[in-house]
């Protein structure tokens, strides 16, 4: 069992709490898809999630293969995530 999750924050979360309960549901999306595709080092890349005003940012401590990042693109541009393209990747 993995437990070093990555830090969860969002701009305005304290008046928008909606947005830190999008970004688990994203975050848990995006683990299915890297488990599906049996890419198992995923969870131990990313480091925090942000939403910005409706820009995803992705913070990595190792550099992310493009599948990766499309993980969290597809997953965002869904209907749980902000349902845009707007992902941002931060090494």
């Amino acid at each position: 069992m993995f437990l070093d999750h990555p830090t969860i924050t969002a701009t305005n979360s304290l008046t928008e709490p909606d947005r830190l309960e999008r970004l688990s549901r994203v975050y848990g999306y995006v683990m299915a898809l890297a488990g599906g595709s049996a890419c198992d080092r995923l969870i131990e890349k990313v480091t925090q999630i942000h939403d910005h005003k409706g820009t995803l940012i992705v913070f990595w401590s190792d550099a992310p293969s493009d599948a990766e990042k499309q993980y969290f693109v597809h997953a965002w541009a869904s209907k749980i995530g902000d349902g845009s393209s707007n992902v941002e990747h931060e090494v």
